[in-house]
Parts: C-alpha cells; sequence; structure tokens
C-alpha cells in the first residue's frame, strides 16, 4: 500500500510543477506585451492597440504614425485651429506720383524764341502769375497793332455822355473788336495780365511773358537764352503738389479688400512722418511685369514732404468676419489638391484634402474640410508628407496610381486625366505618363492592352490600381 500511494504523491508532484511552469513562461511575455502596448515609443514599430493591418482600416487612407522622439527630430508643432474673426494690417509698398489733375503743361503756341529766362529751374517752386521767361514771335505784331488800334479809336469816340445814337453803335462795335483782339492775343499765348497792362497804358508790347498757372513745382524746362523753338514745344510743366498720388502694389488675391474710401495709412520710413490717405475709386491697374495690381491712393500734402517718386509704406487695416483660418506653412500644394495633418493623438497624423478662400499675410482661409478645435501640425508637415506618401493608402488622397501600358512607368490618374493623357479601349481608360506613349498606344492598342510590362521602370502598383472600366 504505500508503493503506490508514494507512485501518487510523485505523480502530482510532477503535473503541479508542469502547470507552474506553463505559468511562469507565459506570464511574464504576456506582461512584456502589454507594457509594449501602453507604451508605443518602447521599441514597437506600430501604435497600440493593433496591428498596421487593424490601423489603415480603422483610420482614414494615408494615417502615419510617428513617435514623439522621431517627432521631436524633425520638428513637428502642432496647434488648434480656431474660429474667430481676423483684424490684419496689410504693410505695401508705395510710390508718390504727381496728380494728374494738377499737373500743368506749357507749350509754344506759336513760333518764336527766348529772349529772357528767369532763374526757375527744374525743382524750383514757382507761384501762380510768375514770369518764367520771356519770347518774340512776328505772329504777335499784327495782333498787338490792332489791339492798341481799336483802344485810340474808343477813345476818340468817347465822350462825357452825350453821344449820338451814331456814336453808341460805334462804340458798341468798338467794345466788340476789342474782344475779338483779346482773345486774339489770348489764342497767340500772351497772358491775362498782359493783356490788362497793354489795355491800362495803350503801350506797345514786345516781348510776350510765359507764366505760370498755378502754384507749383516745375518738373520740367525746355528753355534757355535765344533758344528758337516751335509751334508746339514743351517749354515748362508745372505740378501743384499740395495733393498727391500714392500707387501701392497689392496681389491679385488681396485687392478685393481695398474698396474705394478705405483709409490708409502712409509712413515715411527715414522721416517718421505719418499721413491719412484714401483709396481712390478709379479700378486698380494691372502691372504685367511685377504681376500686381496698382491701388490708388490720395493724399494732403502738408508742407510738400511727399515728393515724386518717392518709396513709402503704406498700412491698410483690413477686418473680416470670424471664419477658420490657419498659417500658410501648415497647407501643402499638392497642385491639384490642397493638404493639411490633423493629429489625431497618439502620434497619428491624418492627411486631410482642404479647401481655402482668402489669403491675408500668413493666413489662409479654410472654407472646408477643418473645424474649430481640432489640432494641426503647423511644421514639420513635408516630413509626415514623405511618411504618408510611402504608404500605399496614401494613394486614396493622392490619386489612383496605374502602370503607362506602353512603357511601364507609374503614373498618376489625375493628373494623366487633367493633361489629357488618356485613352479607351475595349471599355477601359488606360492612362500613360506622356503624349508620346499614348501616341503608340492609339496607333495600336492591341498590341498593349491587357499585355504584363515589365520594364524595370519601378515597383508594380497597388491591387486597386490598374486601367479602370
Amino acid at each position: 500500500m504505500k508503493k503506490p500511494a508514494s507512485y501518487a504523491l510523485v505523480l502530482a508532484l510532477v503535473i503541479l510543477a508542469f502547470i507552474a511552469g506553463l505559468l511562469l513562461k507565459s506570464g511574464p511575455g504576456d506582461n512584456g506585451r502589454a507594457a509594449k502596448a501602453k507604451n508605443p515609443a518602447a521599441g514597437q514599430s506600430e501604435p497600440a492597440g493593433g496591428d498596421s493591418g487593424e490601423m489603415s482600416s480603422a483610420m482614414p487612407a494615408g494615417t502615419v504614425w510617428i513617435t514623439p522622439k522621431r517627432q521631436q527630430m524633425i520638428g513637428v508643432t502642432t496647434g488648434r485651429v480656431e474660429k474667430s474673426p481676423l483684424i490684419h494690417k496689410s504693410r505695401l509698398l508705395g510710390r508718390v506720383t504727381a496728380d494728374e489733375t494738377r499737373i500743368y503743361v506749357i507749350n509754344a503756341t506759336v513760333d518764336g524764341w527766348i529772349t529772357k529766362t528767369y532763374p526757375n529751374t527744374t525743382g524750383s517752386y514757382v507761384k501762380k502769375d510768375e514770369v518764367l521767361a520771356t519770347f518774340y514771335s512776328p505772329e504777335f505784331l499784327s495782333a498787338v497793332q490792332a489791339m492798341l488800334f481799336a483802344l485810340n479809336a474808343m477813345d476818340r469816340v468817347q465822350t462825357s455822355g452825350g453821344e449820338t445814337p451814331a456814336q453808341k453803335d460805334q462804340l458798341a462795335q468798338f467794345n466788340l473788336n476789342l474782344k475779338q483782339y483779346r482773345d486774339s492775343l489770348r489764342n497767340l499765348g500772351m497772358g491775362e495780365l498782359q493783356i490788362r497792362k497793354m489795355i491800362e497804358t495803350r503801350q506797345w508790347i514786345e516781348n510776350v511773358d510765359i507764366t505760370s498757372p498755378a502754384s507749383g513745382f516745375v518738373l520740367v524746362r525746355n528753355v534757355s537764352d535765344g533758344l528758337r523753338f516751335d509751334k508746339g514745344t514743351e517749354m515748362y510743366r508745372i505740378a501743384d503738389l499740395g495733393r498727391v498720388w500714392i500707387l501701392a502694389d497689392v496681389f491679385e488675391s488681396e485687392a478685393q479688400f481695398f474698396g474705394p474710401g478705405t483709409t490708409a495709412t502712409v509712413i515715411l520710413p527715414y522721416q517718421k512722418k505719418t499721413f491719412q490717405a484714401t483709396v481712390s475709386s478709379v479700378l486698380p491697374v494691372f502691372d504685367a511685369s511685377s504681376r500686381t495690381l496698382k491701388v490708388r491712393l490720395e493724399a494732403d500734402n502738408p508742407r510738400f514732404a511727399l515728393r515724386p517718386d518717392m518709396f513709402v509704406d503704406v498700412e491698410l487695416p483690413v477686418t473680416l468676419p470670424p471664419a477658420v483660418a490657419v498659417p500658410a506653412d501648415a497647407i501643402l500644394f499638392s497642385g491639384l489638391r490642397k493638404i493639411v495633418f490633423v493629429d489625431r493623438g497618439n502620434g497619428l497624423f491624418e492627411p486631410r484634402a482642404v479647401e481655402t478662400g482668402w489669403r491675408l499675410g500668413d493666413r489662409v482661409e479654410i472654407t472646408r474640410g477643418l473645424e474649430s478645435g481640432e489640432r494641426i501640425v503647423l511644421s514639420g508637415n513635408f516630413f509626415i508628407d514623405s511618411e504618408s506618401r510611402l504608404q500605399a493608402a496614401a494613394q486614396g488622397i493622392y490619386g489612383e496610381a496605374s502602370r503607362d501600358p506602353v512603357c511601364g512607368t507609374i503614373v498618376d490618374e489625375v493628373r494623366a486625366s487633367a493633361a489629357g493623357l488618356t485613352s479607351v479601349h475595349e471599355g477601359k481608360t488606360y492612362y500613360f505618363c506622356s503624349a508620346e506613349c499614348k501616341a503608340r498606344f492609339d496607333k495600336n492598342p492591341g498590341q498593349f492592352a491587357g499585355n504584363p510590362v515589365d520594364k524595370g521602370h519601378g515597383p508594380e502598383p497597388p491591387p486597386f490600381a490598374g486601367a479602370r472600366s
């Protein structure tokens, strides 16, 4: 009885030892895997909660997972998207020009030559009716002589008030002739002051004065002593700089915010002076060389601090209603689409296509694709984009991939369609990398359609890529 009892005891001990060994073998391994699941950065290559297949099926196409350590290495920063009004101050470069309505050009109305000039050169300030130079022209001889003859004849006819009806008629005719002679002298280029002086003194005037039509600065001076000139020659150009124009270069996307009547601040950077200007009602003029629109502003110019061709800074305030706006660097422009990467937490970044609206400075409006409160990548998105493109799931964002049936190159279906590099054969659409490949296919479709191509031009496309019916 003792032997069977001892055998049974030994067998029980063996069984217990076997069970204990199983528990010891499985326990630490499970605990290690659980620890790794709780800490994705502890050495595993995919996020906790499942394998890559489960992640790709649960997350949108192109989602990538990057460890915190690698995020720090590539400089990834994120920020929260908020919907708020935008108060922006656009700072533009402006150039001062003279007001075209205040520019006066003095042209020669007859042939002649300059007899005397005065010390008024380009840039000099002259007053209204100031004499700039004098000239002589034979065409004035007959007009001046006729004026003096009419004045002398009028003096002989006038009496103390007892004129006869015939004398009154003759006096009225003299007044009419005098007006015609004055108009003739004015049309020849004689100023009103000199004509009035000749009427008052009844003296012969040989040289005609060139006077300034307004107070301003001399922009052009083409006279000198003894200069012979022809009719139509520009002798002086004078600008009244009491009010000037400022032409500011504005990008086409921003011109809509600077409507007529908008008040702007003009700054002289080196003199620390500011002026108030108003956007003119004139439509902006497009400059083909700079590819910008020139907005015209009008400003008063006290003490003539603003001179033509000076560069100034223009600050235009812009206030927009609440909208979702993000930094321009957060958006990736892939040509056909605009992508931002949304931070989904735990190192997951989702590429998302968005639609944009206005752009002011470094802020871009998001009209579709983002909601207030979401977090997006602000910097380092180019590295994340590279990771996303390496995954086959990213094809759902950047376009389906197909193989060119002629040369075997992998092509983007969206871009090929946009470029017109497609052909339909027997109900299937084929995509090409170039017009030459398309021409070869169209010439003999049966040679390439349906045949596998192995030209060594890259890896095979994903299972879902290829000809589409």
